[in-house]
């Protein structure tokens, strides 16, 4: 509340009174801004998805297609060897309509004859998915002495379990890489045939979490020998506890392996990463702190983190210049994808030709800015944020490697928060591990353009008799593919 005036009239007392007022009205103004500025930026998450696009106020002309005969006709090539192995091809006789098998010139039909092969048609035919059942009827022999043998079972997934690893794989992948819930599942399991309670789904699920973790074992201690690795974390909602759990990612150029805590504290990254040394690409969460301490780990930051800091408060002329800048960084980056020197010293060289000084003309964009707003104002802070963390924000001007953002790793946690969206929650401490297991090696197999359904089914039944010692052979990045005689043993029986 406002201070009240002073009963006498004298100067000083109206003067006391004013420069009272003046500052309590400062600090109103200061107040309001920050609330303002929260306010301004809760509007903007309730509107659900936003683009950080910008708008251009003439669009550009259209850039004319490369034309690259040699290209078009490997990817031709490729599309039809895809078509080829992974598509069922039904060949269907079509035969000639009997009153035009008489020819209309000599009006006889004994010259009439085939011409090769015929000529094909082609038609793609979408078939209802489908699940089988098969019953392994085992041989059993006796012998009048009393010795009985039969013959041995298919290999299981689980001791009696009805359900084969295939079926498993299909209900991983399906809530792993598609975010299906499952009472979304319970009802397309019905629809084809298969009536299944949510329970029985709940235990192969985690069933085949418990089968995997030698594998997750071997790919999380791939993590700390990576030089570069990209981390980050997003929250999600564990029914026994009241405040947040979390997810974290930790991408290496091979793997994307997930990690689940109850908490945001360091103690995470400090577990997966140990003393290892490398750059790390992070936010500026202190969770990552202990890692990035001298003598370990480099911290590398992320430009879009500080771009999206400016684009949001865009609405003030001064950002465009910021905005444009980071463009430059980026066309430079798009150049030396197209020319395929990603990584290379050629890309670094490239950079501190040309990233350097755009980077250089950032920052001093941002001391020339930083007194000019309001301190708790957006622009402000997206400023500080700037000046403050420009070593980190420009690692990528030192090492190839490493690129200017920690996109990977948000892409990452992209599945994550599609799930979070359709399952909600996590019921339990365990529940979110065995996600973290299943998560890790649905997303590596993306990641290696391995599918994920052939290499669950292969990998749960694998995984029991494979040599402790040689577990990483069957990391999704190291994995090859059984032989098809293989693939039929392993079917468990109903």
């Amino acid at each position: 509340m406002l201070v009240p005036p002073p009963d006498d009239e004298h100067d000083c007392g109206w003067k006391a009174y004013s420069a009272a007022q003046a500052a309590k009205l400062d600090e109103l103004t200061e107040k309001l801004a920050v609330v303002t500025a929260k306010l301004d930026e809760l509007s903007k998450r309730s509107k659900g998805h936003q683009s950080e696009r910008r708008r251009r106020p003439k669009m550009p002309p259209p850039v004319p297609p490369k034309s690259d005969p040699a290209e078009a006709e490997k990817k031709r090539r490729e599309a039809a060897e895809i078509r080829n192995t992974k598509l069922e091809s039904e060949i269907i006789a079509v035969p000639v309509p009997p009153d035009a098998c008489r020819c209309p010139t000599c009006g006889g039909d004994e010259k009439i004859r085939n011409v090769g092969f015929g000529k094909p048609s082609t038609v793609y035919e979408y078939i209802p998915g489908y699940f089988r059942r098969r019953i392994f009827q085992r041989q059993t022999l006796a012998c009048r002495c009393g010795y009985i043998v039969t013959a041995p079972a298919p290999d299981r997934v689980a001791e009696k379990t009805r359900y084969a690893a295939s079926f498993i794989a299909h209900l991983v992948v399906a809530k792993c890489s598609s975010s299906m819930p499952q009472y979304r599942l319970e009802k397309e399991y019905r629809n084809i045939g298969i009536p299944m309670s949510r329970s029985t789904m709940c235990s192969l699920f985690h069933r085949g979490a418990d089968e995997l973790k030698p594998i997750y074992g071997a790919a999380l201690a791939l993590v700390p020998a990576a030089p570069d690795v990209h981390a980050d974390e997003t929250s999600i909602r564990q029914i026994d506890i009241k405040k947040k759990a979390f997810f974290w990612d930790f991408v290496t150029p091979d793997l994307i392996v997930y990690c689940y805590a109850a908490s945001r504290s360091g103690d995470t990254p400090k577990r997966v990463l140990g003393d290892s040394q490398g750059r790390l690409v992070v936010d500026q969460h202190t969770g990552y702190n202990a890692i990035t301490k001298p003598g370990k780990r480099t911290r590398a930051g992320c430009l879009a983190h500080a771009r999206r800091k400016v684009f949001e408060n865009s609405e003030h002329p001064e950002a465009k210049e910021a905005l444009d800048l980071i463009g430059e960084i980026y066309l430079v980056e798009r150049e030396a994808k197209e020319a395929g020197i990603v990584g290379t010293e050629a890309h670094l060289a490239l950079r501190k030709a040309r990233s350097r000084s755009l980077f250089a003309k950032l920052l001093r964009w941002g001391r020339r800015h930083r007194h000019s707003f309001d301190p708790g104002s957006g622009m402000a802070k997206a400023i500080r944020y700037l000046l403050r963390n420009y070593e980190a924000l420009g690692c990528f001007l030192r090492h190839a490697t490493i690129p200017p953002d920690n996109n990977p790793a948000e892409a990452g946690l992209r599945r994550i928060a599609v799930g979070r969206s359709n399952y909600l929650f996590v019921g339990h401490k365990e529940s979110g591990e065995d996600h973290a297991v299943l998560y890790t090696l649905v997303a590596s197999c993306e990641k290696n353009g391995v599918n994920p359904v052939a290499y669950l089914t292969d990998v749960l039944t694998r995984v029991q008799t494979h040599p402790a010692s040689k577990i990483q052979e069957l990391l999704p990045h190291r994995w090859k593919p059984p032989d098809p005689a293989s693939i039929e043993r392993r079917v468990a029986p109903d």
